[in-house]
């Protein structure tokens, strides 16, 4: 004989003649965390922001596009008359004589500015140095943030030459010449050598 349980039904299911058996009550619905809104208020803002940014931009566009095709529309025709010529006129004038250019004015290096200004307003060591200089680099673009500017001349020799004393010459006539807030000359020889440096 076999055995039959009295119960076969799901949980869901009453007890055959009694009351249903106990569930645990369902979980509360978690809302939606603070960082998750302030993200989508964000998140809507950048959107609403780009959108109207296109139509106040696009509509600059338009006004623009507009004002072109007015002024193709309003530029005056070519007279078709212009191709015809009068018969007492000759077919080609006579060429003008245009009187020379002058020729420009040749930009200075930063080299022979700097020599033009120690020429006017350094001392005579500090002009008999500066004779010495080749090229300069680096004088014209300034940023007051950290300028570097290299000076060569036709000196030999490192920290050790014989000219290291002109050398200290040339980066402080440069101090007069340029300044910066936060700004380092330094003077190289002919062989590539650093031989001094100064702040200016």
């Amino acid at each position: 004989m076999s055995q039959q349980y009295p119960y076969n039904a799901q949980p869901h299911q009453a007890y055959p003649g009694g009351p249903a058996p106990y569930q645990p009550p369902p979980p509360p619905k978690k809302g939606m965390s603070a960082w998750a809104i302030v993200g989508i208020v964000v998140g809507g803002l950048f959107v609403f922001l780009i959108a109207l940014g296109a139509l106040v931009g696009g509509g600059e566009d338009k006004a623009d596009a507009g004002k072109t095709s007015d002024r193709a529309a309003v530029a005056p025709a070519e007279d078709p008359d212009a191709d015809a010529k009068p018969a007492d006129e000759p077919a080609q004038k006579p060429a003008e004589k245009k009187a020379p250019a002058e020729p420009e004015k040749k930009k200075l290096t930063s080299a022979e500015e700097f020599k033009a200004f120690v020429a006017k307003n350094g001392t005579p060591t500090e002009q008999t140095a500066v004779k010495h200089v080749t090229k300069v680099q680096g004088a014209e673009e300034q940023n007051d943030i950290l300028d570097s500017v290299d000076v060569y001349t036709d000196f030999t020799g490192g920290f050790m030459s014989k000219d290291q004393n002109q050398a200290k010459l040339i980066a402080s006539a440069f101090a007069d010449w340029k300044d910066s807030e936060n700004g380092l000359v330094t003077v190289y020889g002919s062989d590539g050598d650093m031989i001094s440096n100064g702040n200016f």
